[in-house]
């Protein structure tokens, strides 16, 4: 078991924030390119820690000697490294033209008005290691094509910024969060941080400091650890300008409007305990909407591994997970690909439930109707638990209440295809709690046929990203998306909270992050699939390389070259 931090005592934390007030005067007035240069170093630093962070990560989460292990490789040091990369290109790029490079080119607009711009793949080793992954990020309606790029990056347009502190409450699930909201706050809102660890994942603090040194040595970033009561503290503090919040809504509304009776009369008042501003990222019941199509026996088992992906994916302790699959009742295939679910899903090893409340969650949620619970539980494991839900049940719980557990439900609506399509928008935007992330399934057939119903179907999706034959995670790593729920909520109807992160082409003015993948796995993608080359991914919970792929990447990204690319592919086409 890996040890806890020590907690960090107020009279330290005053002292820490006395430090970062004066800090964010130079760093406001910092030269771009010597933020470059830190930022450099600070890959140096995530590159010297790779090994151990990983290895810890594994360590916590009982993932040692699985094929499991490349989750963490992937979703932690790697991730960071690659978001270092976009930003220091971006950094560059502002200190060049002062505006982040977006060509003319890479900027469009859609038949009712909207503009959007496509943020990858940039450059050849994009499109030869995820070959067929396309991310592009609307604006919202209004944002025209020409002034799209006076948008992005505002603070570096700012004569005068004025330093800010902002408080970043870290998740303790993914272990890249963190460092990203830290260098998105850094980068973005020109704010220095400090980082309160959350105590799920404390045991990486250490790690985080030295592997972002350089930022700690030169005051612009400082690490605070313990419970609530710190956290409280912190919040409260005049030194802090703003907070980041990423968590549920219930800790949200803890700290913005306070606990019991009195924070919800505030809340109701609309009187917060905090005047200052608050972004966060906060989660959401997410649905899976596959459209009906003809299937090949293959494709219902590559997309029931992508599914199962999306459900346990950090065994479905991500603020995205697949909660509630949306199936069309009309099609023969739905029988088929839940059996093809449930075979994924006795096939996956056993992993331990180590976020706190994981088998409340799932019991709860499994108590309504009748379930089908594989793998071992008690005793810090949860069952992998799936079951039928009725999408006319406004009480089922499976809709309002985020599972963060091996739970996945599954509902059918009818209709011919078109209608079906609608209907399951409907419920996903009207249902279900949240508005961070949705996915569809649609074989390229059907997308052909149907291509006017799709559109409308992502044009009307209300939520902050959508990934079409791949998962939301993917836009969550990729950079270049922005990372946030869909806009519109307020601190008293949070939803899935305010504001974005990552979003390394700093747009001020998105609204949704499109991300696009292969219905099928290289080399059977030749045949009538479109013909890209990626084959089965990296992220996906059957790969069978994960544990190799991700220390790869990890030297690709900081040495890209022909050879490490040639490593990267030779065992991605193994998976």
């Amino acid at each position: 078991m890996i040890a806890s931090h020590e907690i960090t005592a107020f009279p330290a934390i005053d002292a820490e924030l006395t430090e970062l007030r004066a800090a964010a005067q130079r760093w406001a007035r910092l030269p771009v390119l010597a933020k470059v240069a830190l930022l450099k170093d600070c890959r140096d630093g995530v590159y010297a820690v790779r090994e151990r962070w990983a290895e810890a990560a594994i360590e916590a989460k009982g993932l040692r000697g699985t094929g499991l292990e490349g989750e963490e490789w992937i979703s932690g040091p790697w991730a960071v490294l690659y978001a270092l990369n976009r930003y220091i290109a971006t950094l560059e790029s502002i200190a060049r033209s002062g505006s982040p490079a977006l060509p003319a080119s890479r900027i469009r607009v859609r038949s009712d008005g909207q503009s959007v711009a496509t943020v990858f793949p940039n450059g050849a080793y994009d499109r030869l290691l995820l070959n067929g992954i396309g991310a592009e990020v609307w604006m919202e309606p209004g944002v025209t094509a020409a002034e799209l790029p006076a948008t992005m990056a505002p603070w570096y347009r700012e004569e005068n910024p004025q330093p800010r502190v902002a408080l970043v409450l870290g998740a303790g699930n993914i272990a890249a969060i963190p460092p990203l909201d830290v260098l998105y706050k850094l980068l973005a809102d020109g704010a220095v941080c400090m980082l309160k660890m959350n105590p799920v994942n404390d045991y990486l603090g250490a790690i985080f400091e030295r592997a972002f040194a350089p930022l700690v040595d030169e005051g612009y970033l400082r690490f605070a650890y313990g419970g609530p009561e710190v956290g409280q503290y912190l919040c409260a503090a005049d030194a802090i300008d703003e907070i980041h919040i990423t968590g549920s809504d219930a800790t949200h509304d803890a700290i913005v409007f306070g606990i019991g009776e009195e924070g919800a009369a505030r809340k109701r008042a609309g009187t917060p305990l905090l005047q200052k501003p608050i972004t966060s990222e906060l989660g959401n019941v997410s649905p899976t909407i596959v459209v009906p199509g003809d299937w090949s026996e293959a494709d219902f088992r590559f997309q029931a591994e992508n599914i199962v992906t999306q459900k346990l994916h950090n065994n479905g302790f991500n603020c995205i997970a697949s909660q509630v699959l949306v199936l069309p009742e009309d099609w023969a295939g739905t029988p088929r690909l839940i059996a093809a679910i449930e075979g994924v899903l006795r096939a996956l090893p056993d992993r331990p439930a180590y976020y706190p409340g994981a088998s409340s969650r799932c019991e709860r949620l499994s108590q309504v109707g009748e379930s089908l619970a594989l793998g071992r539980t008690g005793e810090g494991y949860t069952a992998r638990t799936i079951r039928h839900a009725e999408q006319g049940d406004s009480a089922d719980p499976a809709f309002s209440v985020e599972a963060f557990s091996s739970f996945l439900a599954y509902v059918t609506i009818p209709g011919e295809p078109e209608r079906y399509l609608r209907e399951a928008v409907a419920f996903a935007n009207d249902r279900l709690r949240g508005t961070l992330g949705a996915n569809i399934i649609v074989h390229p057939r059907s997308e052909r046929a149907h291509a006017a119903a799709l559109d409308r179907a992502v044009a009307d999706l209300r939520y902050g990203c959508i990934a079409i034959n791949a998962w939301t995670g993917v836009g969550f790593l990729l950079t270049e998306s922005t990372w946030g729920a869909f806009p519109g909520h307020t601190l008293a109807d949070v939803g899935s909270g305010i504001g974005v992160v990552h979003n390394s082409f700093f747009f001020s003015r998105a609204q949704k992050s499109v991300i696009r993948a292969p219905f099928a796995p290289f080399p059977r993608s030749l045949f009538g699939y479109g013909a890209a080359l990626l084959p089965k991914p990296p992220w996906f919970v059957t790969n069978k390389t994960g544990a190799s792929i991700g220390p790869a990447l990890c030297e690709f990204e900081y040495r890209p070259s022909p050879v490490n690319a040639l490593r990267v592919a030779l065992l991605a086409m193994r998976g």
